[in-house]
């Protein structure tokens, strides 16, 4: 029996901080909005055909809107192709933003570990920038982020 084997990808999502003040919407980021910016993004520079073909095992598995961390699983097969639609993503929403890649793995245990250091870290950059700002609600909502990829699974 063959295995079939999957890429997982740990992304941080930056949001343009030059973008028109006027708009007053707020920035959401969920695991719809991004799983939409990047089949759009696959469909219009691969077409019908790539954007089915990746499609097989796509799937954004975590999404932390407070640090802007996400995990993506995709087919070992296709997840170049995954990869570079990543980076051609210019918007969610009308909100224009740009995808980094912190790191690439094949398993998800070894993903996790990935995940957990950077929204960690970044969590305590947050703390220190919004410095009083922090809520206790907030606090909370990270550290349940933090539960969630501790159980994440295939």
């Amino acid at each position: 029996m063959v295995q079939f084997k999957n890429r997982y990808m740990v992304l941080e999502v930056f949001i343009d901080s030059n973008r028109d003040l006027a708009d007053n919407d707020p920035i959401i980021i969920s695991d719809f909005n991004v799983s939409k910016a990047i089949k759009d993004s696959i469909q219009l520079n691969f077409g019908e055909c790539g954007l089915a073909l990746a499609l097989g095992s796509f799937q954004v598995k975590y999404v932390n809107s407070t640090t802007k961390i996400c995990i993506i699983r995709t087919s070992r097969e296709d997840h170049k192709k995954v990869w570079s639609a990543i980076t051609m993503v210019r918007s969610i929403g009308k909100c224009p933003v740009t995808f980094n890649l912190l790191n690439l793995s094949g398993t998800i245990k070894a993903c996790k570990r990935a995940a957990l250091k950077c929204d960690e870290a970044k969590f305590e950059q947050y703390k220190l920038a919004a410095g009083d700002r922090v809520t206790p609600e907030i606090t909370r909502y990270v550290k349940g982020r933090f539960d969630k990829i501790k159980t994440l699974e295939n």
